[in-house]
């Protein structure tokens, strides 16, 4: 049963590698806006995510020394990953922008997979924590897709051909998700993994995301935007009390 949970919500993780494009559909200033609160929804969702439910679960496994030590590798990890990832080889001030696009590509199918090995461990701990799990990775999927579909574009591929790719790519969650079921039968792996996914989502919520949220200047938007991450930390919180009930 758990490794049927989590190869459903790899899927629908996956799904979001279609979304890219919506952009085409929504007028840009529309979607602009509509990204700003997905972002910040999606940032409360990570560091609720990360505080509330897989550093809690990891710490019962693992003593405190270990835990916060695994927490911090793992940041430091997916930044030397992310800045990797991220290189751009040039020559004379002369980017290749078809590089680019299969750059973008690769580094976006490995994180896809991390986030099917963390949503296996998820479920290794338990049904509720998988799910909220799997809603926090789905809600920064969406604007995390719809940038890779436009970077796929920039670099000159056809919509057809950005479309697909970018949903093969977001499928190796569903890999990663199958191989991390297979890890989680080794019983001191899960809060290992656990410890090494609240890492990671602390990274890219304050690296990634939180930075976003800050981009915006009008007082209006600002409050609004910090009143959504809230609600995403908010959204976490609420699945605490389904613990043990699911």
């Amino acid at each position: 049963m758990q490794l049927l949970y989590i190869i459903a919500s790899t899927i629908l993780v996956s799904l979001g590698g279609i979304l890219g494009v919506v952009s085409f559909w929504v007028k840009r200033d529309v979607l602009d806006k509509a990204l700003l609160f997905l972002v910040s929804l999606s940032a409360g969702a990570f560091i609720g995510g990360a505080f509330m439910h897989l550093l809690p679960e990891a710490a019962e496994q693992l003593e405190s020394e270990t835990l916060f030590f695994i927490t911090l590798v793992s940041f430091v990890l997916f930044f030397l990953i992310e800045k990797v990832l991220h290189w751009r080889h040039c020559h004379k001030g002369h980017c290749d922008v078809h590089s680019f696009g299969e750059m973008n590509l690769f580094g976006d199918a490995f994180h896809n997979f991390l986030d099917g090995l963390i949503i296996a461990a998820a479920y290794s701990t338990s049904t509720t924590v998988g799910i909220a799990t799997t809603l926090a990775v789905a809600l920064h999927e969406i604007p995390q897709e719809i940038g890779d579909f436009g970077v796929l574009l920039f670099a000159g591929w056809s919509r057809k051909k950005a479309l697909i790719s970018n949903y093969i790519v977001a499928a190796t969650a569903i890999v990663g998700g199958i191989m991390g079921y297979f890890f989680t039968a080794f019983p001191h792996i899960s809060p290992i993994l656990m410890a090494f996914a609240a890492g990671g989502f602390i990274y890219v919520a304050s690296s990634d995301l939180m930075p976003e949220i800050r981009k915006e200047t009008n007082v209006r938007k600002s409050l609004l935007s910090f009143g959504v991450f809230i609600l995403g930390i908010l959204l976490m919180y609420a699945f605490t009390f389904f613990e043990g009930a699911v």
